[in-house]
């Protein structure tokens, strides 16, 4: 099943108990597979950073909600897996073009799949989307666009 089919299947269930979805992923592991769910409080963006909101009973009721339904419907997820559902934490992945407004003014790191300016690892201050272009402004003040397509991984950053 790919992500988008569960990401259809595990929103609700999420939205249901009060949280949004931020990513989910079904992945082979040496000892079968592992779904991974993380979830978040509507309006993250705002809390104090490094707050996400989440608790352990909204970690708990999710994944007993969605345990219930992968049960119900047996030929979802082949074979056995393991379902661990937790917050982002506080070096959030951003996953989704909104999260890339949302987050605006927030430090960043991201790498790219490919080269894109000379290079595959960008990080900065995050001014948003323009278009299909992540902007960043770098810490020399340069501001650099990546094309969200090219985007392998990017997550907040969190100084202590």
């Amino acid at each position: 099943m790919d992500g988008q089919q569960l990401e259809a299947i595990v929103a609700p269930v999420c939205e249901a108990h009060g949280v949004e979805l931020v990513d989910v992923r079904h992945q082979p592991e040496k000892d079968g597979s592992v779904l991974r769910v993380l979830i978040e409080r509507p309006g993250a963006e705002s809390l104090p950073k490094g707050a996400g909101g989440v608790t352990l009973d909204d970690c708990t009721n999710v994944s007993r909600a969605i345990s219930q339904l992968l049960d119900a419907n047996e030929n979802l997820i082949a074979g056995a897996y393991r379902l661990e559902v937790s917050s982002p934490g506080i070096e959030r992945p951003l996953v989704k073009a909104r999260d890339y407004e949302r987050y605006r003014g927030r430090e960043v790191k991201l790498a790219t799949r490919s080269v894109v300016h000379e290079r595959k690892h960008f990080s900065g201050t995050l001014v948003g989307l323009s278009g299909d272009q992540v902007v960043l402004t770098e810490e020399d003040g340069n501001q650099v666009q990546v094309p969200f397509s090219e985007i392998q991984k990017a997550h907040l950053v969190f100084r202590f």
